[in-house]
């Protein structure tokens, strides 16, 4: 009955406080979590920037196999956690319930799935994301204890988006810093004081998710939050298509992120250990800014879900555009920050090696020209996603990473060598503008007509 009367609470809350408020309140904690998991892979490349170019180009190799994580963890963790805040928002406990449990258990499975045939196939695999001799040992010693973590770094990644779509985003925080601070503490441990350099980064990593994926379950039924139990585990073909409409757009997005940066690494690769190291940093970087973006776009995904479920689309178009104008202002500040400070930036991770400096510097600049278009990409993305308009959504997720991305990246190393490599991100980024600007405007025009 308490359990209830708190999920009544919030049902009048998401339903009738003023809307900037409710985003910036929701999109706080959504911010920091994002910006929490970033600082995971933030820390192993600076830590592991004091070892060698070699060992910084390594984790650059391991990052498509963690972007596919993520693209699972968010596929499973968006697409049950908008059907729950929907549901929450027509009063449907019951169905939430269920459907939290299809998620979470189903995630963590197909995690468990892939470590034997990960360990079966690892120097394949390697090679497939772009490891070349010289990093092929250490990217070897990192990809190990990832894999062994994929199930917990899935399943929390879903935990953390059910608890988010429910409007308990401070909670999610709360087990995703657990995990980065315990990170942070252990990789200089392990790394330096017990010598065991790269291994250590990748053990600092997988033990401190796992810790982070415990706090994330107990904290997930706390108060009004949905309990995640396996006897409410019902997997059925109606919850699966539920699934995929909400979270294909995510799987797209964060599946596109990973195949972009595999070819990322394969041309780079071509340059040298000093490009593959530069463009590494560069992704950890621009990760900083886009977790915070999505981070505050997460802000609008409960609203738009409670109250599209409860028929208020003129409170969601309200949430919409002030989130758009909020996004656009702060990147436009970050970007030229980011673009007077590029070489400091870069010298940060890997200060004695001239060639990944010069390589990344303008990489960066180049990336802080066209980040602000991303604001209104990314606010599109998630509000087509929350209010199920799957194709559109998609389309806007996979345009950024993806469709534009990849054969951007073709054509434009083809003519200009590594020069087109660090213009790719930037002409991919202001086309997916392009697309997205109708597709939003005319999902807000038809949402005024019902």
């Amino acid at each position: 009955m308490a359990d209830r009367t708190l999920q009544q609470e919030k049902y009048i809350r998401m339903t009738t406080a003023p809307v900037e408020k409710l985003v910036c309140c929701l999109a706080l904690p959504s911010i920091v979590s994002m910006m929490t998991s970033a600082l995971y892979n933030m820390a192993d490349t600076y830590f592991i920037g004091k070892i060698s170019t070699e060992a910084t180009a390594a984790i650059g190799i391991i990052f498509p196999y963690m972007a596919f994580i993520q693209a699972v963890g968010f596929f499973f963790g968006h697409g049950s956690g908008n059907f729950i805040s929907r549901a929450l928002g027509s009063r449907d406990t019951h169905g939430a319930a269920r459907m939290a449990a299809d998620g979470f258990f189903t995630a963590f499975i197909f995690g468990a799935t892939l470590i034997i045939p990960g360990f079966i196939f690892m120097d394949p695999v390697l090679r497939s994301l772009g490891a070349i001799d010289s990093v092929f040992a250490d990217a070897k010693d990192y990809f190990t204890y990832i894999l062994l973590a994929t199930p917990f770094i899935m399943s929390s990644l879903v935990l953390n988006n059910q608890m988010r779509l429910q409007g308990n985003a401070h909670r999610g925080m709360i087990g995703i810093m657990t995990g980065a601070f315990l990170n942070i503490i252990l990789d200089p441990i392990l790394i330096f004081c017990f010598d065991m350099g790269i291994r250590g980064a990748a053990i600092a990593t997988a033990f401190s998710q796992i810790v982070g994926f415990v706090v994330l379950y107990i904290m997930s039924g706390i108060g009004d939050g949905i309990k995640v139990r396996w006897k409410d585990f019902a997997p059925s073909v109606p919850a699966y298509e539920e699934i995929v409409a909400g979270g294909l757009p995510s799987l797209s997005r964060q599946g596109c992120l990973c195949l972009a940066a595999v070819l990322l690494n394969h041309a780079a690769g071509d340059y040298g250990s000093s490009a593959l190291a530069a463009f590494s940093i560069l992704n950890r970087v621009t990760m900083i800014a886009s977790s915070a973006l999505i981070g505050f776009g997460q802000g609008i995904q409960p609203i738009c879900g409670f109250n599209y479920g409860a028929g208020l689309y003129e409170r969601v178009e309200r949430a919409f555009w002030f989130c758009v104008k909020l996004s656009t202002t702060v990147l436009i500040a970050l970007s030229v920050v980011g673009f007077i400070f590029s070489a400091e930036i870069v010298k940060f991770f890997r200060a004695d090696d001239a060639e990944v400096i010069r390589i990344g510097t303008l990489a960066l600049r180049m990336q802080c020209v066209s980040f602000p278009f991303v604001g209104w990409v990314t606010i599109t993305n998630m509000f087509l996603q929350n209010i199920r308009k799957t194709v559109p959504a998609t389309a806007v997720a996979m345009a950024r990473s993806g469709a534009f991305f990849m054969p951007v990246l073709f054509i434009l190393s083809y003519f200009f060598g590594l020069l087109g490599i660090q213009l790719t991100q930037p002409t991919a980024d202001i086309l997916s503008f392009i697309l997205a600007v109708p597709l939003g405007l005319s999902a807000l025009r038809e949402m005024k007509t019902r």
